[in-house]
């Protein structure tokens, strides 16, 4: 075998943290697993990398012994403190009739192509009934005095500029929605969630966005999205609903009491929390830059990692703050429906150029 060096496999410093280097991972297994049309052999290597950086004790047998060291793949991980094997959080199961904007959502379930639509029926029945005024005077036979000659041609002028602007609206509305289907499809869910063990709460949260934010005719969830100039998985999800955009990080933790402090620093129960990391908030900041006028929001869905409560802040003034899948419907569901029938196809586009993988 030639000289591996993993660090370089995996993109990090010799000086990189357990975080950092499970970070790096996951990014990069998304992006070359077999599933999304990546090389078996690539992942492979990536995998073994993060098998012997991830464990302290294998980390120093492989920094002393060089670059050239094969570290084999061990048969079991090591478990970790605070896990508890077996353990899967039970799928969120809410009511829709508790949610707010649950029946709002599905009122009117015509999609907007940005602002195209056609022409709802209140200006076609002003039209007819315009049309029907004008011409009744002629089909009788009924003779105009001056001042209501010039009544009738005024109506007149009005009428048939109503009833162009109508088919104007109406064309325009249909060719949107013919290059919206010829570019995009019916699909409303692009990309993929995590597919390895440690991504399970990226499957919840998948399951979650489309059992109910479907509910929204506009919506599009993406799974698997890139930073600008990045050819990773930097974001975990996002779903698009008008011009309202929210990224999200799906988090397994331990039981707890989540939060930010006026720093933005995360805190379980009260405490620095040191036993995960996000990058949020520089999600926010690159999106930010190449979507301007798109209104974005972040949130981080934590999930239980072993029996026990996951409860948070439920006024988080932070950016990105830790969310318990059902304040996320709550919130963020509520938020994404002030915009429920509208998909503006040039956001889309970009955000759909960001998903790792198969779209």
């Amino acid at each position: 075998m030639p000289d591996v060096d993993y660090y370089e496999v995996l993109g990090v410093g010799k000086a990189a943290s357990v975080n950092e280097i499970k970070t790096a991972y996951r990014r990069l297994a998304k992006s070359h697993h077999p599933d999304t049309g990546g090389s078996a052999l690539t992942f492979q290597l990536v995998r073994e990398a993060y098998d012997t950086l991830s464990d302290p004790m294998r980390r120093a047998g492989y920094d002393a012994g060089g670059r050239s060291v094969r570290v084999p793949i061990r048969p079991r991980p090591r478990r970790r403190f605070g896990e508890e094997p077996g353990y899967e959080p039970d799928p969120v199961v809410i009511d829709p009739d508790d949610l707010e904007w649950w029946e709002f959502a599905a009122q009117d379930e015509r999609v907007r192509h940005g602002r195209r639509r056609g022409p709802g029926h209140t200006p076609v029945v002003a039209a007819v009934g315009g049309m029907v005024l004008v011409l009744l005077p002629v089909l009788t036979g009924v003779g105009f005095s001056a001042p209501t000659l010039i009544v009738w041609l005024i109506l007149t002028a009005g009428t048939a500029l109503l009833v162009q602007r109508l088919a104007r609206g109406y064309l325009a509305a249909s060719r949107a929605k013919n290059r919206f289907a010829a570019e995009f499809g019916g699909k409303r869910v692009f990309g993929t969630p995590g597919v390895e063990t440690d991504e399970l709460a990226e499957r919840l949260t998948a399951d979650l966005l489309e059992r109910y934010l479907t509910r929204l005719p506009g919506a599009r969830i993406f799974h698997g999205l890139s930073w600008p100039d990045s050819v990773f998985a930097d974001v975990d999800h996002a779903v698009l609903c008008g011009k309202r955009l929210v990224l999200i990080e799906s988090k397994l933790w331990l039981p707890g009491h989540y939060e930010t402090d006026d720093d933005d620093r995360l805190l379980r129960n009260g405490r620095a929390f040191r036993g995960g990391g996000s990058r949020l908030a520089e999600s926010l900041a690159e999106y930010r830059r190449i979507l301007p006028g798109v209104a974005l929001r972040g949130a981080m869905i934590v999930y239980p990692s072993r029996t026990g409560e996951i409860t948070t802040d439920l006024e988080d003034p932070s950016p990105a703050p830790p969310m318990t899948p059902e304040q996320f419907l709550h919130e963020i569901g509520g938020w994404l429906a002030a915009e429920p029938s509208t998909v503006d196809s040039a956001t889309m586009r970009v955000v759909r150029d960001r998903v790792v993988g198969t779209v």
